[in-house]
């Protein structure tokens, strides 16, 4: 038995076939949807480590599906898709997806970012013996369910904005430029790094502080980059 779970949402028979050849000699165990409704059932009922998902789909597509899924997990999300259009892709991330294969596949490239998605998830996902909780002013994420709090309110992050929003509060009053929070939560996701960057923390902000055009923790260092800064009261 594998020790991962994979779920591939596609309804096309021949491309969720290949996809279970392309990837039989990793440690891998399959589950398969035809669309968004079964593969949201499926999700709820057992436990996944990622999703290859197809973008267009009968009864409900990948960017509907992916948008009701981020209401509930922060499994990673691999899209399928033949559009390469940089609209699509910003969309997608903005929703919450990880990663992106254009069909037809290239196994080698599929199998490392399968790989790398679930390394990163299961690195973010397993909660640190301690402390269990990181918290700076009014800010708090609790590691063992990724729960962000700003001033005991939950708030809604997705995986994407909850990996930048720990990385930086990890290392707080450091600058990052947009590579290196790239390379840090992306990995090598090939669309523009600072428009990818930007379109993020602009939506962090909107979440975290309680005026975006005059934040107190997320903060831009022009010409350098981002950090988060501990307030000073």
């Amino acid at each position: 038995m594998g020790s991962y779970n994979v779920l591939i949402c596609d309804d096309e028979p021949d491309i969720v076939n290949a996809l279970k050849i392309y990837l039989k000699n990793e440690d891998y165990d399959f589950f398969t949807a035809g669309n968004g409704k079964d593969a949201l059932r499926i999700l709820h009922d057992e436990k996944i480590d990622l999703v290859l998902m197809d973008i267009m789909m009968p009864e409900m597509d990948g960017i509907k599906t992916l948008s009701e899924l981020r209401s509930f997990s922060n499994v990673p999300v691999i899209f399928l898709t033949a559009k390469s259009e940089d609209t699509d892709k910003v969309l997608g991330l903005n929703l919450g997806a990880d990663d992106y294969v254009t069909k037809p596949f290239n196994a080698v490239e599929l199998t490392a970012r399968i790989r790398s998605q679930i390394r990163r998830y299961t690195m973010l996902g397993s909660a640190p013996v301690s402390p269990d909780t990181l918290k700076i002013g009014g800010v708090q994420i609790r590691y063992e369910d990724k729960q962000v709090t700003v001033d005991g309110e939950v708030v809604s992050l997705t995986p994407k904005e909850y990996s930048i929003l720990r990385f930086l509060m990890e290392h707080p009053g450091e600058c990052f430029s947009p590579p290196e929070i790239y390379r840090t939560v992306w990995g090598d996701v090939p669309i523009g790094v600072n428009n990818a960057v930007a379109v993020h923390m602009r939506h962090l902000r909107e979440k975290i502080e309680i005026d975006p055009t005059a934040p107190r923790y997320l903060k831009v260092v022009w010409g350098k980059g981002y950090k988060f800064e501990r307030p000073k009261n």
